[in-house]
């Protein structure tokens, strides 16, 4: 399989027979999506956690006027949240809900922001994205009584994940420098929880830097790290 980076926390998997697109925002500077669309894939799913606009654009809906057979599968919330647009034949997943076809089964667990995090099992790999799934604790601005609040919360998640399974081949998962000094907590808790064979940073808009100091901490706890340089890289995995 292909793992490609978009931005933020945008993301497409590929195997030889499908297309998975995660989370869109924005697509690279050299428009791999809008070629991807186009590449003859046997079919194409797009997949959004949550209506926040970094992590969801409306612009996919508009992706069926090039592949009309598309399979939408969003979490909930974003129906609640917009209700003005039109969402046909999309599916919406509530926490705990699971959609499958042929080809992949797309289970959501939950977030510690809105929406949900999803686990996508094909091809024999468990793929997850956390969504804005994360120890969200903002330890310089927050009492220690919120700090602990949020990273309850946080493992509680990971717990519930767990009971599905304790290991994955690749985890999209946010290193969000904006918490402060301990923005990587939530990524190392969750590796020492769930074994990742694969670890893939978001959610860390331009900070490149940022999201490579998490190298160290992933590959010793036995993960291959994948550290972006830039939107539109791809790796195999």
């Amino acid at each position: 399989m292909k793992l490609t980076y978009l931005y933020n926390s945008g993301f497409v998997v590929e195997s030889e027979r499908f297309m998975i697109i995660l989370d869109y925002f924005k697509d690279t500077n050299e428009a791999f999506v809008q070629q991807a669309l186009t590449s003859g894939k046997e079919k194409i799913y797009v997949l959004a956690t949550h209506w926040h606009p970094d992590h969801f654009n409306r612009e996919v809906m508009r992706w069926t006027k090039v592949r009309p057979d598309i399979q939408y599968v969003f979490s909930d919330d974003i129906r609640e949240q917009m209700t003005w647009v039109n969402f046909p034949d999309v599916v919406f997943l509530e926490k705990g809900q699971v959609w499958e076809d042929e080809l992949l089964r797309v289970r959501a667990f939950g977030s510690t922001d809105v929406g949900s995090s999803f686990l996508i099992e094909t091809e024999g790999k468990w793929l997850f994205h956390a969504g804005d799934l994360n120890n969200w604790h903002w330890d310089e601005e927050s009492t220690p009584k919120e700090s602990q609040t949020a990273e309850d919360d946080f493992l509680k998640e990971v717990a519930l994940l767990a009971e599905t399974t304790t290991q994955v081949d690749l985890a999209m998962f946010p290193v969000d420098p904006r918490l402060g000094k301990n923005y990587m907590r939530g990524a190392q808790q969750f590796i020492e929880r769930i074994r990742t064979k694969v670890f893939a940073p978001m959610h860390f808009g331009d900070r490149y830097d940022k999201a490579q100091a998490f190298r160290s901490f992933a590959q010793d706890a036995g993960c291959r790290f994948i550290g972006w340089k830039s939107r539109g890289e791809t790796i195999e995995f």
